[in-house]
């Protein structure tokens, strides 16, 4: 814990993996991919890598133009690197801006990342393929960052640092009686502690049982109180319904008397 940082000074593979550093076995194969890659810096790469920048992020249409245009603000700038593809010519999406002096440097470092270009948030760091030890590139399955979509994030730069590791004491041999006998103590008091725990438990569950069998009892009664109800409603509608039909049956008949009477006149 001692040499502990957020940020790595020298890149491990295995420890860019781990979200805290501490991981000894890789979890996919990019990882082990990295692990057995043997990288060399480009030599064609010119200029001085401690006044250089790595922007990331940008616009396929952003051009130099722009870079300069944004990046001057800062400071002098010396020479501005956009990364195309060989075939197609087309921007790969990250540049590389030289700065003449480290002040400039250190100003778009802090001021320039996450700033909006061609509406899209860019990620600004350090040149780290010539500056940090045992540098990988993504490529090869090491570098920084990564999304969460591909389960293959790096941990230890500024995108994503480490977060700190969390040093649980072992308590396995103190739990099971095989520390000291100092701390063997407990296990006698605490049986008593146990048993007599278990007996106000059993006293306690016993008081609790007839106010089950009341609040069950009453619970009952309820339910045959709502049956009764529901029964003497029905039987209520069904006189009301028989009464109904009584009525609708003598009005029929007076109704057909006078008919019958104009028969025989």
């Amino acid at each position: 814990m001692n040499d502990w940082a957020p940020i790595a000074k020298e890149y491990d593979p295995l420890k860019a993996g781990s979200i805290d550093g501490t991981d000894e076995e890789p979890h996919d194969r990019a990882i082990w991919r990295a692990m057995l890659a043997r990288y060399v810096p480009n030599k064609g790469v010119t200029g001085d890598p401690h006044l250089t920048l790595f922007v990331a992020r940008l616009n396929l249409q952003t051009t130099e133009e722009k870079l300069k245009e944004v990046f001057s603000r800062y400071g002098d700038i010396r020479k501005i690197r956009l990364v195309r593809d060989l075939v197609t010519g087309f921007s790969k999406g990250y540049a590389f801006i030289e700065y003449k002096e480290e002040r400039a440097l250190l100003k778009a470092h802090r001021d320039a990342n996450r700033l909006v270009i061609d509406q899209h948030e860019i990620f600004v760091d350090f040149e780290l393929e010539r500056t940090l030890k045992g540098w990988i590139p993504r490529r090869l399955g090491g570098g920084f960052g990564g999304k969460k979509e591909s389960g293959q994030l790096r941990f230890g730069g500024r995108d994503r640092p480490f977060r700190k590791p969390i040093n649980l004491p072992n308590m396995k041999n103190d739990f099971y009686g095989e520390g000291p006998a100092e701390k063997r103590n407990w296990s006698r008091e605490g049986t008593r502690d146990w048993r007599t725990r278990d007996r106000d438990h059993e006293r306690s569950r016993d008081k609790r049982w007839p106010e089950k069998e009341r609040s069950w009892a009453w619970g009952e009664s309820e339910r045959e109180r709502d049956s009764k109800e529901e029964r003497s409603r029905g039987r209520d509608r069904k006189d009301r319904d028989r009464k109904d039909r009584d009525r609708d049956r003598s009005r029929e008949r007076n109704t057909k008397k006078p008919r019958d009477d104009d028969k025989y006149r």
